[in-house]
């Protein structure tokens, strides 16, 4: 079982256990105690598990606030990022879009174009792109198990969903941006329904205004070398934090 398998199948084990032994994860994964350690290792050090004696537990998730306050957050910077990363966009595309407040600011801005296909699991997302016009773009909303405080779907069936399509482009807004631990989010669902969006995308854009930039959060999603463009505000243009993105191989635009 290649590595990146073995993660999944170590999540997959935690979201319906919660708690397991060191020899449990070592038989169903068919692997020695010393690579379930390094394994272990690797995905404690992403904050998606705790070691403890004789085996780990999952992390419990840090609550996040509800998007209509989240998208308050540094307003005219999400407005800006967004403006900028709807130029790079062409009729005739198709887009994975998630449920962070940049990418709702980025439905905004949508609403004005036409052609697109959108497959997201924000329902702020959706209905901001069939308010005015239904007929301007396709819009489909992944199912799933709906989270209303988040205002979007997630789950097994969001993420089998996802796997069906393939899209042009993914345009996601982690909660934080580092260069050596790359996006990452509060909860594993969502950073479930980010890694699935990446692996189905030819082209990976992060939205994220300059605070978000240089931190890191609890679980990982996508790795600095699998982003391909980095949408940011003006006040980040100085940042150290975004020349290490950048001499991490990320293009960057300054919104």
């Amino acid at each position: 079982m290649l590595q990146e398998d073995r993660y999944q199948r170590l999540r997959d084990l935690l979201a319906n256990f919660q708690r397991l032994s060191t020899e449990r994860i070592a038989s169903d994964l068919g692997v020695s105690r010393e690579t379930v350690r390094r394994d272990v290792m690797a995905l404690e050090a992403t904050g998606e598990l705790r070691r403890v004696h004789g085996g780990v537990v999952a992390t419990a998730p840090e609550p996040e606030a509800p998007i209509g306050e989240r998208i308050k957050v540094r307003l005219a910077e999400k407005r800006s990022i967004a403006r900028a990363a709807a130029r790079l966009l062409r009729p005739g595309q198709t887009l994975f879009l998630d449920a962070g407040s940049t990418v709702s600011a980025l439905a905004q801005e949508l609403a004005s174009l036409s052609g697109l296909t959108v497959i997201t699991n924000s329902f702020d997302v959706a209905m901001k792109l069939v308010a005015t016009d239904a007929r301007r773009h396709e819009v489909i909303l992944l199912g799933g198990r709906p989270v209303a405080d988040i205002g979007a779907t997630y789950g097994e069936q969001t993420v089998a969903e996802i796997h069906r399509h393939h899209a042009d482009v993914a345009l996601l807004s982690p909660v934080s941006l580092h260069a050596v631990h790359g996006a990452t989010s509060y909860e594993h669902r969502e950073a479930e329904v980010a890694r699935a969006m990446v692996a189905c995308s030819q082209r990976r854009v992060m939205l994220a205004d300059h605070g978000k930039l240089g931190q890191t959060s609890r679980v990982g999603w996508c790795a600095v070398n699998d982003i391909d463009q980095i949408v940011t505000d003006g006040r980040a243009r100085r940042m150290p934090a975004l020349e290490a993105l950048r001499e991490g191989g990320c293009e960057i635009l300054i919104a």
